[in-house]
């Protein structure tokens, strides 16, 4: 039971500083023990509320908070958060001009900072921890802490020496978050970067206002513009793409058809990144075609979709890209596009890899794990928490499988016609030749290399090739067989498929049709009554002006879910405003009546 004694400083805080009425999830667990010292790791999903776990003990020890994050656009946004709740907070980074930094440094020297935000290289090579005392320091927050593991070297090298933050400040309580952690990286977070007595809080990490739902790709950007159009017009989102040519080309496509669409990718001038991110911050409606350069270190909370045109490396990937959308709570939507070619190239770059047999076996483990997940005929909910070892009952009302349950077949006798006519064929020709030998196609070359002559032919004349190509794929996902390494682009048998052929193994799958209307399902944006939209569209107007006129995103004036909540609410006077979630005191006496004047106009 959530405690509200008027002496409860965290509940005090919460309430008071950013207008929430209750904790969520293990937020209080976290902040009673870091609150008293204690050190921690802390697992929560993108959107549980990890910053709150370090913000609000910052709030109620004695001295700085330093908040050791990688990326500086991350900083920026929270800092500029932080100073609209009224609490002071400053960043650290290469990009700050002399002036600032010399005025940071003294705000640090004087006590006058709760926060303090520094990359990794700052802190530990720019004179900064030096300059510290564990008198001064009230708590260490190492944000994406799955850095140390996850990219290492190759990413930031700096998070491999934090290790020495424990050893330097004994008694100064260290809390390590992140989104994305299997048992390996939590393993090798606490060993890296925490004293030994830390403790561990894993939340669970369902997101049940994201909707999950996998479509086999066909057409993939007139299906895109189709669910952009249909479900999310004037909404913001991410389309991931895999090559930076595809976003660019994607982008423009988009554009020309009226979406407010942006490329970004690592091969764009730093100045266009910059100019291209700045925009999907602050403006509504724009939609980001992206390669996985861009995402972490986003806080965005009204990324209403994430769009896959590709499929992500792995289900950690997934998890970590789709987690960005609906960071606010409300509905949200997640699309991942889904094809053999996918199938076909990942595999082929599995077997191709130089890598060694360990290695590859692991990523073989992720990969199926992934391409299970596609072509999975219950919950999906169930699958992608399952994969991080927590438990879900299924049946979650909120993924394309519970909603629209797939109808499946007994593909086993089918099954043993595509991996005969694989072997009669020589195991060295593709999916669209071995699909003509079955339904007895007439393309010359088949009478040319002596294929209409074989046993094989014709024998599949009973599906139409729509099944040939989803049985392929679904062969290949489950590794009954794989791409030819060489990459010559032809399909061979695996010892996997060894029991099917001889009847041991029967095989149940999705049966994939063409849909003949639209999906109609999503139902995941905001809903606003025609009668409240004048007032809805009031309060973003309002909302805009401000944040245009302070030089910040609109979100940091307030989430969607706040205004959402004054439009249900309607508060008559600045006492009932400050009973919205996410109004805190700060925010009320700056902008309260202001939204009050824009509530009352527009009724």
């Amino acid at each position: 039971m959530e405690s509200t004694s008027i002496d409860d400083s965290a509940l005090r805080v919460l309430r008071e500083t950013f207008g929430y009425e209750a904790f969520r999830g293990r937020q209080r667990e976290i902040i009673d023990a870091v609150s008293a010292g204690r050190s921690a790791l802390a697992l929560m999903p993108t959107g549980g509320g990890k910053s709150l776990c370090y913000q609000i003990p910052a709030l109620l020890r004695a001295g700085v908070a330093v908040v050791v994050s990688p990326l500086i656009a991350l900083m920026q946004d929270q800092v500029e958060a932080l100073r609209h709740y009224g609490i002071r907070a400053a960043c650290l980074h290469s990009g700050l001009p002399a002036e600032e930094r010399r005025d940071v440094l003294a705000a640090l020297d004087d006590g006058a900072l709760d926060l303090l935000y520094a990359a990794p290289e700052r802190l530990l090579g720019g004179g900064l921890l030096e300059r510290l005392s564990p008198e001064q320091v009230a708590l260490f927050a190492i944000d994406e802490a799955h850095c140390i593991s996850q990219w290492g070297h190759d990413f930031r090298p700096e998070y491999l020496q934090l290790g020495r933050l424990a050893e330097g400040f004994p008694g100064v309580p260290l809390v390590a978050l992140t989104a994305t952690a299997d048992a390996r990286t939590r393993a090798e977070i606490q060993r890296r970067l925490l004293p030994a007595d830390a403790e561990t809080f894993i939340a669970s990490f369902d997101r049940p206002n994201i909707r999950y739902r996998v479509r086999i790709k066909e057409r993939p950007r007139a299906q895109i513009l189709e669910l952009i159009r249909d479900g999310h017009a004037g909404e913001s989102g991410i389309v991931y793409c895999m090559s930076r040519r595809a976003t660019e080309d994607v982008a423009a496509w988009l554009a020309e058809r009226g979406i407010n669409a942006l490329p970004y990718h690592a091969g764009l001038s730093a100045t266009l990144r910059a100019h291209n991110q700045d925009r999907f911050l602050r403006e509504d409606g724009v939609v980001m075609v992206a390669t996985i350069a861009f995402g972490m270190g986003i806080d965005k909370p009204d990324v209403r979709f994430v769009f896959h045109m590709d499929l992500p490396k792995s289900l950690e990937a997934y998890y970590q890209e789709t987690g960005r959308a609906g960071r606010d709570g409300l509905p949200a939507e997640a699309v991942l596009l889904y094809g053999t070619r996918d199938v076909y190239r990942l595999r082929a770059m599995l077997e191709g890899s130089e890598a060694n047999a360990r290695h590859k076996q692991l990523e073989r483990q992720r990969l199926d794990a992934l391409l299970g997940f596609c072509e999975q005929t219950t919950c999906r909910r169930q699958a992608l928490l399952g994969w991080f070892g927590e438990d879900h009952p299924g049946d979650c009302g909120n993924c394309d499988n519970c909603l629209e349950p797939p109808r499946t077949w007994d593909a086993t006798e089918a099954a043993q016609k595509l991996l005969s006519a694989i072997y009669r064929t020589g195991q060295r020709f593709g999916a669209n030749h071995v699909i003509e030998v079955l339904t007895g196609g007439s393309a010359a070359r088949l009478r040319e290399l002596g294929h209409d002559r074989l046993s094989v032919y014709g024998i599949g004349r009973d599906h139409p090739r729509l099944i040939w190509q989803s049985l392929t794929r679904q062969l290949l996902a489950q590794g009954l067989v794989q791409p030819d390494p060489e990459g010559h682009g032809g399909l061979r048998l695996t010892e996997a498929c060894r029991a099917v052929l001889r009847g041991e193994r029967r095989l149940v799958l999705r049966a994939d049709t063409r849909p003949t209307t639209p999906d109609r399902s999503r139902g995941s944006s905001i809903r606003v009554a025609p009668a409240e939209r004048g007032r809805w569209e009031a309060l973003r107007h309002c909302r805009r002006s401000i944040a245009e006129a302070e030089g910040v995103p609109p979100y940091v004036v307030f989430h969607d879910a706040t205004l959402l909540e004054m439009l249900r609410c309607m508060p008559a006077s600045l006492e009932e405003l400050g009973h919205v979630s996410g109004v805190g005191r700060h925010k009320l006496e700056k902008y309260g009546e202001a939204f009050l004047e824009a509530l009352a106009a527009a009724e």
